[in-house]
């Protein structure tokens, strides 16, 4: 007898993905705040106050966190467009309609579109200037290179990388905080069937000598 699935294919695999990028979101917006407030290296002469200090993980460790929770949101958000791709390609109809007056979306969508443009718009653009970092010699302020000047100097990629950043993580709360009842649903079902499996588990146990 075939088994009855708990919610749809495309339900759990949503559910997956949306989970592997909260947790590596929530894990790069975390270290990305480790180095807005301590965001200077090294001793430099004695005037940098916080040299030497250490929360949880030593500076270091906190970039290798930052680095492969980056690349792994980055790596999941080229699933989730594909995934997504006819909502997006219908709302973006839909609101460039709008715009044109020849459609019109109620407010909640249209603010369900502005949060969505936001975040891919922002986690482009702190994504890019991630890169700029990780693969340009000379880009980080601490590095005995020149400043190397691509396009823009380093501190104005660095500005771009903190701000894009900044803005991406709370349009990504308000995106979480609007569809927290989506992940709170599909966690029941998934907990409900857990539950219903175990008292079966235990009900199907044989029934030992002592027990009778």
């Amino acid at each position: 007898m075939e088994k009855k699935r708990v919610v749809s294919i495309q339900t759990r695999n949503n559910l997956i993905l949306d989970s592997l990028l909260f947790v590596s979101g929530l894990i790069t917006a975390i270290s990305g705040i480790f180095f807005l407030f301590l965001p200077v290296a090294g001793y430099q002469g004695g005037r940098n106050p916080l040299y030497g200090v250490t929360i949880f993980f030593e500076r270091h460790a906190w970039s290798d966190i930052h680095i492969w929770a980056s690349v792994a949101i980055m790596a999941f958000a080229a699933l989730h467009i594909p995934l997504h791709w006819k909502w997006i390609m219908n709302m973006t109809k839909s609101g460039v309609k709008t715009v044109f007056g020849k459609s019109k979306l109620n407010k909640y969508s249209q603010f369900n579109l502005g949060i969505n443009i936001m975040i891919g718009l922002s986690g482009l653009i702190c994504g890019l200037s991630g890169l700029y970092f990780l693969l340009v010699p000379g880009a980080f302020h601490n590095s005995i290179i020149p400043d190397p000047m691509w396009l823009f100097t380093s501190l104005t990629w660095d500005l771009i990388h903190t701000w894009s950043g900044v803005i991406a993580i709370a349009a990504s709360t308000l995106h979480f905080y609007f569809h927290w009842k989506w992940f709170y649903k599909v966690f029941r079902k998934y907990g409900q069937a857990f539950g219903k499996n175990l008292k079966g588990n235990q009900a199907n146990q044989p029934v030992s000598a002592q027990q009778v």
